[in-house]
């Protein structure tokens, strides 16, 4: 059981950055659509990675298991507290658009959308990972304790 609700370290840099393209995807076709059962799958999802990685997660297991082994065929270690906390604030946004929608308040629903999009899109075309750089920032500044990322300095990451 711990196991399933576990998160890897380190994480496949290609495999974050394919879930970010998928959820770019999905995030601009709930906006596109504002249809309930897309945004409740994509608040799943976000709420499955951060407790499980992509052990209960459509997209984590798409991006691990097809994408990264068929396609891109490559492995880049990175830390994955960073991409947990990442996760985390995907949580936020995409529950908060899903309670908007809910509350039948679509415009709050799709600014918090788009906003997400945007940075899944940053994340799968760059690499840039918005949370991870905030997730640093809280570690210098000491809201993050050093040992919550303690193994993230020991191992060579590029």
């Amino acid at each position: 059981m711990s196991k399933i609700f576990s998160f890897p370290h380190p994480v496949n840099e290609y495999a974050a950055r394919s879930v970010a393209a998928c959820v770019c995807i999905l995030t601009i076709a709930t906006i596109i659509t504002s249809w309930l059962p897309l945004a409740i799958f994509l608040a799943y999802g976000f709420w499955a990675r951060v407790l499980t990685g992509p052990s209960l997660s459509p997209i984590g297991q798409f991006s691990t298991r097809i994408i990264t082994t068929k396609f891109i065929k490559s492995d880049r270690p990175v830390a994955g507290p960073p991409k947990r906390f990442a996760q985390a604030i995907g949580v936020c946004f995409s529950t908060g658009a899903l309670i908007c929608l809910l509350l039948e308040i679509p415009s709050i629903a799709q600014t918090l959308l788009i906003i997400l999009a945007i940075f899944a899109f940053l994340e799968s075309a760059f690499g840039f990972c918005a949370g991870c750089k905030t997730f640093s920032l809280l570690m210098k500044i000491g809201l993050v304790p050093a040992e919550i990322c303690e193994r993230c300095n020991n191992l060579s990451f590029d």
